[in-house]
């Protein structure tokens, strides 16, 4: 079926011939939408429109049918009363806004062709979007792919956090160092936010607490704050992919709770004058504030509380308005809390503190209440990664809060204390509080305690969990522990990121997939199918070619789209081991001037860096330096420049990984096993066709279940012969020694043969020599294998047809990976929530 414009252009209507949907509009009726908007709001005529005026129009015009989708979404929450998801997360890594409401709508099929019809370049008006500055790495991006899958399932959801003025920060390279600039994504203001101030929260910090008698006999508290600040909050919809439900993204923003003393300023002291306004909006000023400082501890507690406590103020808001005496025991049939890491859990202490001092309950029942409301997420098996807060710093913040938590302590280690026969050891585990090296609260702990279920996400960081980080408590309450896989949403990463791919699949098994990954099994059907495979050849080829150009025009890199494109991009830590990468390369380039090995013996590589390091972590800034300057002289390298390449790009985000991600023909998951806690790049890149090199780590135990063995570069110890080696007492030294080939490269980073650009070569021997004496991760233990399993890459890559058969498998098998089926999972395991709109089972 067609629509006809008024122009006579005809554009296909996708409710019929390519996927359905919800439009309940014509082309002509959102032309006339548009242009009214160009006028509305900028005073201007089309012809006279800038891209940034067109852009911000387009926005808004989209936004007004979202905003439609949403006032009905509320009025079926309301109508059926039903169960709302409160996510709970200190960041979300979003991505652009506009293509993925323009697919999730399913308008964006009408806006190219009303473009078309109004001569606008579709392509560069949607380039004009600036990313959020919202999130950094996984943690948030998988809270965005949840947020999308709850509202593509139809489930009323209501997502927290903070509204970050700049981000965590915008990364560039200095002499090959990182340095982080302010991310000024909110420059020109954001069209996608609804601000709602007359919804602002209070929130206090400091202050004493006093202890008080009623007239009954009864002992309660009252907290006396120093100082509040206001939460304002701002709102982002999150529309479902063809469905009627919009689910939105609530942020606060901190502001002040006086007003400028403009008597202050008059007298010309100026900065006192706006010091509380300072003081309040700093807190909100950027993601993860650097936290080697006590200062920079405080503003990290402050925002916890900050976002936390004006979330459940209000959700309390929501579901109970003004009643006098609500029935609070009916809160768990109303929210389910979900703790997205340890890092929102000081909610638990403001849930009970807002049950007993605000609504008088009495502990045990607010502690009931309490427990049947909270669920939290474990992201990681690293300890120095589990949150532990200095007491002082506590009580000094949130000094009611610290009373409670030694209630909420105190209770449970009685319990404790009859379970075990006052087993000491065991309870000083268990306990909340820790008493050295400092006395401290222990976050996962406590949400671990206050939980109702405790989840890991992948299989083998389930276990592990169980069986060591968080073992006494998986002992004692094992129905607490549960299991749910990461996964990510396939509208983002696969339709949005890589849409010549996706139109293979869909042109070769029809639509459903976007809502239902197991259908890529379909595929394997295609396995020896000729045709196919060079389609999906073609598709690689062209996804490489976009690379180039994004590479070109965004970075002035040069990039050759005909070599093995080998990627490593996610966050700097060295359990991730991007140290292991570089030594691989650095005997590449070792056996090339040796003469170990022949320029057209080398594969033609090139291996894309993308990371950022936390501000304050030294060592990974060293690695970044390094990588950096391994770049600078294998590509100025004559000979060998013409087979390896090596690209740091910068400042790492959602929108560089929608054309890294397609481009990749192998992902690097080569993380320590036993380190990483599931991962979510990997099922990006194995879902996009790029083929897994990888240890027995995380979520790569499961993909390498799915595509099999021969689909899946494996290499390095297991889990087992990490603790056994470790138990053993690693010796980092011995390999360096018995290892020629890596004891030449190493020697060849210390003398400095990639330091020629610097006047030090601190940074070569900063990275050199911690692997020499540390080495924490066993980088030189799996050097040999990892050496070795990339010869085999080398080989299999040579072989065209059954590479792309791989890439074919991959492809295929790993429709699990969908965010949809996790947050399935959650529902059923441990929301206990139901979908309003009935769409659960496409």
């Amino acid at each position: 079926m067609k629509v006809e414009m008024t122009n006579s252009k005809e554009i296909v209507n996708p409710k019929q011939d390519i996927e359905p949907d919800l439009i309940d509009i014509t082309p002509d009726e959102f032309k006339k939408t548009f242009l009214d908007e160009v006028t509305d709001t900028s005073a201007r005529l089309l012809g006279s429109a800038d891209c940034d005026e067109i852009y911000y129009t387009l926005c808004r015009t989209v936004r007004k049918y979202i905003a439609k989708r949403r006032a009905k979404t509320v009025r079926e929450i309301k109508s059926k009363n039903s169960k709302l998801v409160a996510y709970l997360s200190a960041e979300y890594l979003l991505g652009p806004q506009l293509t993925n409401n323009l697919l999730s709508t399913g308008l964006e099929y009408i806006v190219r062709q009303v473009f078309e019809d109004l001569d606008i370049n579709y392509e560069k008006i949607i380039s004009e979007e600036v990313e959020p500055g919202l999130g950094n790495g996984g943690l948030g991006r998988l809270a965005a792919c949840y947020i999308d899958s709850l509202s593509t399932l139809s489930i009323p959801a209501i997502a927290y956090g903070i509204r970050y003025e700049y981000g965590i920060f915008k990364q560039i390279f200095e002499n090959g160092y990182q340095v982080e600039k302010p991310d000024t994504w909110l420059r020109n203001g954001n069209v996608w936010e609804f601000t709602h101030p007359q919804h602002d929260q209070i929130i206090s910090f400091g202050g004493r607490v006093l202890e008080k008698k009623s007239t009954t006999g009864k002992t309660y508290y009252s907290w006396i704050p120093d100082y509040s600040v206001r939460a304002v909050p701002t709102d982002y919809l999150s529309p479902g992919y063809r469905t009627e439900h919009v689910n939105i993204i609530r942020l606060w923003s901190a502001r002040s709770t006086n007003e400028l003393d403009l008597g202050s300023f008059n007298k010309g002291f100026f900065h006192e004058a706006s010091e509380s306004q300072v003081k309040a909006e700093n807190i909100t000023k950027v993601l993860y504030p650097e936290d080697t400082t006590e200062q920079g501890k405080e503003l990290r507690l402050k925002q916890q509380y900050f976002f936390t406590s004006a979330s459940l103020k209000d959700l309390f808001r929501r579901l109970y308005g003004d009643e006098v005496d609500p029935d609070l025991s009916t809160l768990p049939e109303k929210v389910s809390f979900q703790l997205n890491d340890t890092h929102p859990v000081v909610a638990v202490p403001e849930l009970m503190r807002i049950l007993i001092d605000v609504y008088d309950l009495d502990f045990d029942k607010a502690w009931e209440i309490t427990s049947q409301c909270f669920n939290y997420t474990c992201h990681t098996l690293l300890p120095e990664a589990l949150e532990v807060w200095d007491v002082e710093l506590f009580e000094r913040l949130l000094p009611r809060h610290m009373q409670l938590i030694y209630q909420i302590n105190k209770r449970f280690l009685n319990k404790m204390s009859e379970a075990t026969n006052h087993n000491i050891l065991l309870m000083a585990d268990m306990s909340v509080i820790q008493e050295a090296p400092f006395r401290g609260v222990r976050m996962a702990n406590l949400a671990t305690i206050a939980s109702k279920k405790v989840n890991g996400v992948a299989e083998l960081h389930t276990e592990l969990l169980k069986s060591s980080v968080l073992k006494n408590f998986a002992d004692f309450f094992p129905e607490k522990f549960v299991n749910v896989t990461n996964g990510i949403t396939p509208r983002r990463f696969m339709k949005v990121a890589n849409s010549s791919l996706s139109d293979l699949i869909t042109e070769t098994i029809g639509h459903g997939w976007v809502k239902d990954t197991k259908k890529l099994t379909e595929l394997k059907n295609y396995i020896d199918d000729s045709s196919f495979l060079e389609k999906l050849d073609q598709v690689k080829q062209d996804n490489k070619l976009r690379f180039k150009s994004f590479l070109h025009y965004g970075y002035q890199m040069t990039y050759n789209p005909e070599t093995l494109t080998d990627v490593m991009v996610k966050r700097l830590h060295e359990y991730k081991r991007q140290t292991l990468k570089l030594l691989h390369i650095v005997t590449i380039y070792n056996d090339y001037i040796t003469g170990n090995i022949k320029l057209e013996d080398i594969t033609p590589r090139t291996v894309i860096f993308g990371a950022k390091a936390a501000p304050g972590y030294s060592q990974a800034k060293e690695i970044i330096k390094l990588i950096n300057d391994v770049a600078a002289k294998i590509n100025s390298t004559p000979g060998l420049n013409e087979r390896l390449n090596v690209l740091f790009v910068p400042n790492y985000n959602v929108t560089a990984s929608e054309y890294i991600i397609p481009a990749s023909d192998l992902s690097e998951q080569i993380s320590l096993a036993g380190k990483e806690a599931s991962g979510t790049g990997n099922m990006k890149f194995a879902l996009n066709g790029a083929l897994t090199v990888g240890t027995l780590d995380g979520a790569n135990v499961e993909i390498r279940n799915l595509v099999g063995d021969d689909n899946f570069f494996l290499f390095g110890m297991t889990e087992p012969e990490v603790h056994k080696l470790s138990e053993k007492g690693y010796k980092p030294y011995d390999y360096y020694e018995s290892n020629p080939k890596l004891k030449s490269s190493l020697d060849l980073i210390a003398k400095g043969e990639f330091s020629y650009k610097t006047d030090t070569v601190f940074s070569s021997n900063a990275v050199v020599l911690d692997l020499l004496a540390n080495d924490r991760f066993m980088v030189l233990a799996d050097y040999q294998a990892y050496i070795d399993i990339q010869h085999r890459i080398e080989k299999e890559y040579a072989n065209k047809k059954s590479w792309t058969k791989k890439t074919l498998m991959n492809i295929a098998s790993c429709g699990f990976f969908s965010s949809d089926r996790a947050v399935k999972e959650y529902i059923d395991k441990i929301w206990q929530a139901a979908p309003i709109f009935p769409d659960w089972d496409t």
